[in-house]
């Protein structure tokens, strides 16, 4: 049996992601009203982070494509722009780390 935290030959398998951040969000953002934003770009998801104490949004978020020339499009396009009255910035995601569980 291999275990890929045994395998030293074990590659990431996933493909790229095609993820953005999106800075300074209204604590009333929710996950679905993130998404619709974007929807014109063609967001796939859409995740607002929250507070694991107090259950309120930390003012930021991210937005899932599915090709990068979807995730430039509303880069170029939804940076500066009002979301919910406040100007939010959108820069690419950093790629998540792989986190192994025991």
């Amino acid at each position: 049996m291999s275990a890929p935290w045994w395998d030293s030959d074990y590659k990431d398998r996933s493909g790229p992601e095609y993820r953005i951040h999106v800075g300074n969000l209204p604590f009333s953002t929710n996950d679905s009203s993130l998404k619709d934003a974007f929807s014109s770009y063609g967001a796939v998801s859409g995740e607002v982070a929250y507070d694991n104490e107090t259950g309120r949004s930390k003012g930021f978020g991210f937005v899932q494509f599915e090709d990068k020339s979807s995730m430039d499009n509303a880069i170029q396009g939804m940076n500066g722009q009002q979301v919910g009255g406040r100007n939010v910035s959108v820069n690419q995601a950093n790629q998540r780390s792989r986190r192994w569980r025991a």
